[in-house]
Protein backbone atom coordinates (compact mmCIF):
# COMPACT_ATOMS: atom_id res chain seq x y z
CA UNK A 1 0.00 0.00 0.00
CA UNK A 2 1.54 3.45 -1.30
CA UNK A 3 2.27 5.69 1.53
CA UNK A 4 0.25 8.43 -0.28
CA UNK A 5 -3.06 6.27 -0.37
CA UNK A 6 -5.71 8.02 1.77
CA UNK A 7 -7.60 7.30 4.81
CA UNK A 8 -11.13 5.32 3.84
CA UNK A 9 -9.45 3.28 0.81
CA UNK A 10 -10.26 -0.28 1.51
CA UNK A 11 -8.30 -3.44 0.81
CA UNK A 12 -10.37 -6.91 -0.14
CA UNK A 13 -8.94 -9.89 1.86
CA UNK A 14 -9.40 -13.97 1.16
CA UNK A 15 -12.60 -15.81 2.68
CA UNK A 16 -12.37 -18.13 4.70
CA UNK A 17 -14.30 -21.67 4.00
CA UNK A 18 -15.68 -24.18 5.58
CA UNK A 19 -16.38 -27.90 4.81
CA UNK A 20 -19.16 -27.96 7.18
CA UNK A 21 -22.54 -26.86 6.37
CA UNK A 22 -25.24 -24.87 8.12
CA UNK A 23 -24.69 -23.12 11.42
CA UNK A 24 -21.41 -25.09 11.57
CA UNK A 25 -20.23 -22.91 8.88
CA UNK A 26 -21.07 -19.60 9.21
CA UNK A 27 -18.35 -17.74 9.73
CA UNK A 28 -17.26 -14.35 11.40
CA UNK A 29 -13.96 -12.39 11.11
CA UNK A 30 -12.15 -10.66 13.73
CA UNK A 31 -8.53 -8.81 13.01
CA UNK A 32 -6.21 -8.08 15.26
CA UNK A 33 -6.17 -4.23 17.05
CA UNK A 34 -3.82 -2.10 14.95
CA UNK A 35 -4.44 1.49 14.97
CA UNK A 36 -3.85 2.24 11.33
CA UNK A 37 -6.72 -0.23 10.07
CA UNK A 38 -9.77 -1.69 10.86
CA UNK A 39 -12.18 -4.60 9.25
CA UNK A 40 -15.00 -4.01 7.27
CA UNK A 41 -17.25 -6.08 5.34
CA UNK A 42 -18.67 -6.05 1.42
CA UNK A 43 -21.55 -8.20 0.41
CA UNK A 44 -21.61 -10.32 -2.36
CA UNK A 45 -24.82 -10.92 -4.76
CA UNK A 46 -25.11 -14.70 -2.60
CA UNK A 47 -25.68 -12.72 0.62
CA UNK A 48 -21.88 -13.86 1.87
CA UNK A 49 -19.58 -11.15 3.99
CA UNK A 50 -16.64 -10.10 2.03
CA UNK A 51 -14.05 -9.40 4.48
CA UNK A 52 -11.64 -6.30 3.34
CA UNK A 53 -9.07 -4.27 4.93
CA UNK A 54 -10.26 0.03 5.95
CA UNK A 55 -7.39 2.46 6.28
CA UNK A 56 -8.32 4.19 8.67
CA UNK A 57 -5.39 6.71 8.95
CA UNK A 58 -2.62 7.73 6.63
CA UNK A 59 0.33 5.64 6.46
CA UNK A 60 4.06 6.81 6.64
CA UNK A 61 6.80 4.38 5.33
CA UNK A 62 9.83 6.40 7.25
CA UNK A 63 7.95 5.55 10.85
CA UNK A 64 6.95 1.93 9.95
CA UNK A 65 7.25 0.56 6.62
CA UNK A 66 5.53 -2.75 7.63
CA UNK A 67 2.59 -3.78 10.01
CA UNK A 68 1.61 -7.53 10.24
CA UNK A 69 -2.31 -7.99 10.80
CA UNK A 70 -4.03 -11.17 11.85
CA UNK A 71 -7.19 -11.92 10.12
CA UNK A 72 -9.58 -14.84 12.11
CA UNK A 73 -12.54 -16.85 11.05
CA UNK A 74 -14.89 -18.60 13.36
CA UNK A 75 -17.58 -20.76 12.69
CA UNK A 76 -21.10 -21.18 14.19
CA UNK A 77 -20.59 -24.55 15.74
CA UNK A 78 -20.21 -25.74 19.48
CA UNK A 79 -18.03 -25.79 20.56
CA UNK A 80 -16.67 -23.22 17.73
CA UNK A 81 -13.62 -23.37 15.28
CA UNK A 82 -11.35 -20.56 13.88
CA UNK A 83 -8.75 -20.64 11.27
CA UNK A 84 -6.09 -17.77 11.06
CA UNK A 85 -4.22 -16.32 8.27
CA UNK A 86 -1.09 -13.68 8.54
CA UNK A 87 -1.16 -10.62 6.90
CA UNK A 88 1.73 -8.28 5.95
CA UNK A 89 1.21 -4.41 4.97
CA UNK A 90 4.48 -3.23 2.82
CA UNK A 91 4.10 0.42 3.03
CA UNK A 92 5.56 2.03 -0.35
CA UNK A 93 7.39 4.67 -0.49
CA UNK A 94 6.55 8.01 -1.92
CA UNK A 95 9.22 10.86 -2.04
CA UNK A 96 7.48 13.01 0.79
CA UNK A 97 11.51 13.99 2.33
CA UNK A 98 13.54 16.10 0.44
CA UNK A 99 17.46 15.87 1.60
CA UNK A 100 18.74 17.29 4.83
CA UNK A 101 22.42 18.33 5.44
CA UNK A 102 24.02 17.98 8.20
CA UNK A 103 24.79 21.31 8.78
CA UNK A 104 23.54 24.39 7.35
CA UNK A 105 27.13 25.98 7.13
CA UNK A 106 30.50 23.69 5.96
CA UNK A 107 33.25 25.82 7.28
CA UNK A 108 36.84 24.77 6.21
CA UNK A 109 40.77 26.28 6.36
CA UNK A 110 43.18 25.92 3.48
CA UNK A 111 46.27 26.98 3.30
CA UNK A 112 46.80 28.66 -0.09
CA UNK A 113 49.74 26.55 -1.96
CA UNK A 114 47.73 23.36 -1.77
CA UNK A 115 48.10 21.11 -5.24
CA UNK A 116 44.91 21.20 -7.65
CA UNK A 117 42.98 18.06 -6.25
CA UNK A 118 43.07 18.73 -2.59
CA UNK A 119 40.55 17.91 -0.16
CA UNK A 120 38.87 20.66 1.65
CA UNK A 121 36.13 19.15 3.21
CA UNK A 122 33.20 16.89 2.85
CA UNK A 123 29.44 17.35 2.62
CA UNK A 124 26.46 14.99 3.66
CA UNK A 125 22.87 14.89 2.84
CA UNK A 126 20.80 12.01 4.43
CA UNK A 127 16.98 11.49 2.55
CA UNK A 128 14.25 9.43 4.29
CA UNK A 129 13.38 7.86 1.09
CA UNK A 130 14.39 4.64 -0.18
CA UNK A 131 15.39 3.36 -3.53
CA UNK A 132 15.45 6.68 -5.90
CA UNK A 133 13.89 8.77 -3.79
CA UNK A 134 16.65 8.62 -1.19
CA UNK A 135 19.66 8.95 -3.24
CA UNK A 136 20.92 11.90 -2.92
CA UNK A 137 23.32 13.70 -5.60
CA UNK A 138 25.54 16.93 -4.90
CA UNK A 139 25.85 19.95 -7.36
CA UNK A 140 26.95 23.67 -6.78
CA UNK A 141 23.76 26.01 -6.15
CA UNK A 142 23.89 29.42 -8.39
CA UNK A 143 27.74 30.55 -8.15
CA UNK A 144 29.86 32.32 -9.95
CA UNK A 145 32.19 31.07 -12.63
CA UNK A 146 35.30 31.88 -10.42
CA UNK A 147 33.85 29.99 -7.55
CA UNK A 148 34.11 26.55 -10.40
CA UNK A 149 37.56 27.37 -11.56
CA UNK A 150 38.72 26.86 -8.53
CA UNK A 151 36.47 23.74 -6.87
CA UNK A 152 34.70 21.04 -7.35
CA UNK A 153 32.01 18.93 -5.76
CA UNK A 154 31.97 15.46 -6.49
CA UNK A 155 28.17 14.61 -7.08
CA UNK A 156 27.89 10.80 -5.29
CA UNK A 157 30.41 11.47 -2.42
CA UNK A 158 29.95 15.15 -1.77
CA UNK A 159 33.41 15.70 -2.08
CA UNK A 160 35.03 19.25 -2.00
CA UNK A 161 38.19 19.85 -3.37
CA UNK A 162 40.24 22.20 -4.98
CA UNK A 163 40.32 22.93 -8.89
CA UNK A 164 42.82 25.67 -9.21
CA UNK A 165 45.37 27.87 -7.63
CA UNK A 166 44.13 29.27 -4.27
CA UNK A 167 46.13 32.82 -3.64
CA UNK A 168 45.14 34.38 -0.26
CA UNK A 169 46.43 38.03 -1.74
CA UNK A 170 43.68 38.11 -4.18
CA UNK A 171 41.14 36.54 -2.11
CA UNK A 172 41.27 35.17 1.63
CA UNK A 173 36.84 33.72 1.43
CA UNK A 174 34.97 32.41 -0.53
CA UNK A 175 31.18 31.77 -0.05
CA UNK A 176 29.01 30.02 -1.97
CA UNK A 177 26.07 26.95 -2.00
CA UNK A 178 25.47 23.69 -2.53
CA UNK A 179 22.28 21.77 -3.59
CA UNK A 180 21.42 18.18 -2.48
CA UNK A 181 18.95 16.94 -5.19
CA UNK A 182 17.30 13.22 -4.63
CA UNK A 183 15.94 10.91 -6.74
CA UNK A 184 12.22 12.41 -7.00
CA UNK A 185 13.51 16.21 -7.65
CA UNK A 186 13.70 17.42 -4.18
CA UNK A 187 16.26 19.69 -2.70
CA UNK A 188 17.81 21.48 -0.28
CA UNK A 189 20.81 23.48 0.20
CA UNK A 190 23.81 24.76 2.73
CA UNK A 191 26.32 26.99 2.31
CA UNK A 192 30.18 26.49 2.24
CA UNK A 193 32.37 29.18 4.15
CA UNK A 194 36.42 28.49 3.24
CA UNK A 195 38.93 30.71 4.26
CA UNK A 196 42.68 30.64 2.69
CA UNK A 197 45.31 30.87 4.82
CA UNK A 198 48.59 32.88 4.13
CA UNK A 199 51.80 31.35 3.00
CA UNK A 200 54.87 33.09 3.38
CA UNK A 201 55.00 32.67 -0.68
CA UNK A 202 55.96 37.00 -1.51
CA UNK A 203 59.20 38.48 -1.47
CA UNK A 204 59.79 41.80 0.25
CA UNK A 205 59.39 44.08 -2.44
CA UNK A 206 61.62 47.95 -2.08
CA UNK A 207 61.01 50.40 -4.08
CA UNK A 208 63.16 53.70 -4.12
CA UNK A 209 60.82 56.87 -4.86
CA UNK A 210 63.24 59.31 -4.35
CA UNK A 211 67.53 59.34 -3.65
CA UNK A 212 69.43 62.67 -3.19
CA UNK A 213 72.74 61.97 -4.53
CA UNK A 214 75.25 63.57 -5.10
CA UNK A 215 75.20 64.79 -1.45
CA UNK A 216 77.09 67.55 0.02
CA UNK A 217 79.95 66.82 2.30
CA UNK A 218 79.31 69.52 4.46
CA UNK A 219 75.32 68.15 5.10
CA UNK A 220 74.17 67.95 8.34
CA UNK A 221 73.27 64.78 10.19
CA UNK A 222 70.07 64.03 9.40
CA UNK A 223 69.67 64.77 6.30
CA UNK A 224 67.34 62.55 3.98
CA UNK A 225 68.96 60.48 1.23
CA UNK A 226 66.35 58.53 0.21
CA UNK A 227 62.87 57.72 0.50
CA UNK A 228 62.11 54.14 0.21
CA UNK A 229 58.53 51.88 -0.14
CA UNK A 230 59.08 48.38 1.66
CA UNK A 231 55.73 46.13 0.85
CA UNK A 232 55.18 42.18 1.41
CA UNK A 233 51.06 41.41 0.54
CA UNK A 234 51.64 38.52 2.80
CA UNK A 235 50.07 38.50 6.55
CA UNK A 236 50.40 38.49 9.72
CA UNK A 237 54.39 37.42 10.41
CA UNK A 238 54.50 36.70 6.81
CA UNK A 239 54.33 40.86 6.33
CA UNK A 240 56.17 41.75 8.78
CA UNK A 241 59.15 43.34 7.33
CA UNK A 242 62.52 44.62 9.01
CA UNK A 243 65.47 46.43 7.18
CA UNK A 244 69.11 46.64 7.22
CA UNK A 245 72.11 48.46 5.53
CA UNK A 246 75.05 46.71 4.80
CA UNK A 247 78.58 47.67 5.97
CA UNK A 248 79.58 50.30 7.60
CA UNK A 249 77.30 52.88 5.68
CA UNK A 250 77.33 56.59 7.15
CA UNK A 251 73.44 56.25 6.48
CA UNK A 252 70.68 55.27 9.05
CA UNK A 253 67.06 54.04 8.05
CA UNK A 254 64.19 55.46 10.11
CA UNK A 255 60.86 54.09 9.55
CA UNK A 256 57.44 55.78 8.81
CA UNK A 257 54.45 55.98 11.42
CA UNK A 258 52.41 53.64 8.79
CA UNK A 259 55.49 51.53 8.72
CA UNK A 260 55.82 50.78 4.64
CA UNK A 261 57.96 53.55 4.03
CA UNK A 262 61.56 53.86 5.06
CA UNK A 263 64.15 57.33 4.79
CA UNK A 264 67.51 56.95 4.64
CA UNK A 265 69.14 59.98 6.97
CA UNK A 266 72.93 60.99 7.00
CA UNK A 267 73.80 59.03 10.74
CA UNK A 268 76.91 60.51 10.74
CA UNK A 269 79.31 63.29 8.69
CA UNK A 270 80.70 62.73 5.37
CA UNK A 271 84.40 63.02 4.04
CA UNK A 272 84.85 63.01 0.58
CA UNK A 273 88.30 62.87 1.07
CA UNK A 274 88.16 59.98 2.88
CA UNK A 275 84.96 58.32 0.37
CA UNK A 276 84.27 59.55 -2.74
CA UNK A 277 80.91 57.39 -3.06
CA UNK A 278 79.09 54.70 -0.78
CA UNK A 279 77.19 51.42 -2.56
CA UNK A 280 75.01 50.24 0.21
CA UNK A 281 72.87 46.89 -0.07
CA UNK A 282 69.06 47.58 2.19
CA UNK A 283 67.80 44.30 2.76
CA UNK A 284 64.39 43.72 3.93
CA UNK A 285 63.46 40.41 5.88
CA UNK A 286 59.79 39.00 6.41
CA UNK A 287 59.22 37.18 9.51
CA UNK A 288 57.87 33.92 7.75
CA UNK A 289 59.29 30.54 8.63
CA UNK A 290 61.68 30.32 7.04
CA UNK A 291 61.88 33.87 6.00
CA UNK A 292 62.18 35.91 2.86
CA UNK A 293 64.14 38.68 1.88
CA UNK A 294 64.54 41.04 -1.00
CA UNK A 295 67.51 43.52 -1.87
CA UNK A 296 68.34 46.84 -3.09
CA UNK A 297 70.95 48.47 -4.12
CA UNK A 298 72.25 52.36 -3.13
CA UNK A 299 74.68 54.13 -5.15
CA UNK A 300 75.77 57.92 -3.08
CA UNK A 301 77.85 60.04 -4.21
CA UNK A 302 79.47 62.50 -2.11
CA UNK A 303 79.87 66.15 -3.61
CA UNK A 304 83.04 68.05 -2.47
CA UNK A 305 82.89 70.90 -0.04
CA UNK A 306 86.12 73.33 0.48
CA UNK A 307 86.36 72.03 3.58
CA UNK A 308 90.37 71.11 3.08
CA UNK A 309 92.87 74.69 2.99
CA UNK A 310 95.87 73.88 0.90
CA UNK A 311 98.96 72.21 2.49
CA UNK A 312 103.04 73.34 1.91
CA UNK A 313 105.63 70.26 1.44
CA UNK A 314 107.02 72.23 4.10
CA UNK A 315 106.06 74.56 6.69
CA UNK A 316 109.49 77.03 5.80
CA UNK A 317 111.92 76.64 2.95
CA UNK A 318 115.57 78.11 3.70
CA UNK A 319 117.83 79.33 0.62
CA UNK A 320 121.36 79.93 0.59
CA UNK A 321 121.85 82.54 -2.50
CA UNK A 322 124.96 84.00 -3.80
CA UNK A 323 124.99 88.00 -3.91
CA UNK A 324 126.14 87.71 -7.65
CA UNK A 325 123.17 86.10 -8.83
CA UNK A 326 122.04 87.19 -12.03
CA UNK A 327 117.91 88.99 -11.58
CA UNK A 328 115.59 86.20 -12.37
CA UNK A 329 117.03 83.59 -10.58
CA UNK A 330 114.98 80.64 -9.83
CA UNK A 331 115.54 80.39 -5.59
CA UNK A 332 113.27 77.86 -4.63
CA UNK A 333 110.03 75.60 -6.06
CA UNK A 334 107.77 75.35 -3.15
CA UNK A 335 104.82 73.23 -3.35
CA UNK A 336 101.52 73.13 -1.84
CA UNK A 337 98.48 70.87 -2.36
CA UNK A 338 94.56 70.48 -1.82
CA UNK A 339 92.88 67.30 -0.71
CA UNK A 340 89.48 69.06 -2.31
CA UNK A 341 88.56 68.62 -6.01
CA UNK A 342 88.16 70.49 -9.29
CA UNK A 343 88.41 74.69 -8.36
CA UNK A 344 88.11 73.67 -4.43
CA UNK A 345 91.55 71.81 -5.30
CA UNK A 346 93.15 74.22 -7.25
CA UNK A 347 96.02 76.56 -5.87
CA UNK A 348 97.17 79.69 -6.25
CA UNK A 349 100.49 81.34 -4.84
CA UNK A 350 101.31 84.72 -4.11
Amino acid sequence: IGEWTSPGARFSLEMARDADVGSNSLLTYQLSSNPSFSLTFKESMDGSQHPELLLERALDREKQSSMDLVLMAVDGGDPARSGTAQIRVNVTDLNDNPPVFSKSVYEARVPENVPAGSLVLWVQATDADVGTNGRVSYSFGNVPDGVRALFSVDRESGEIRTAGPLDFEERSKYTFGLEARDGGGLLSHCKVQVDVMDENDNTPEIAILSLSSPVPEDAPVGTVVALLNVNDPDSGENGQVSCELSGEAPLSIVASPGGSYKVLVLAKALDREEAAFHDLVLRASDGGDPARTGTARIHVTVLDANDNAPVFSQAEYTVRVPEDMPVGSVLVTVTATDADEGLNGHVKYS
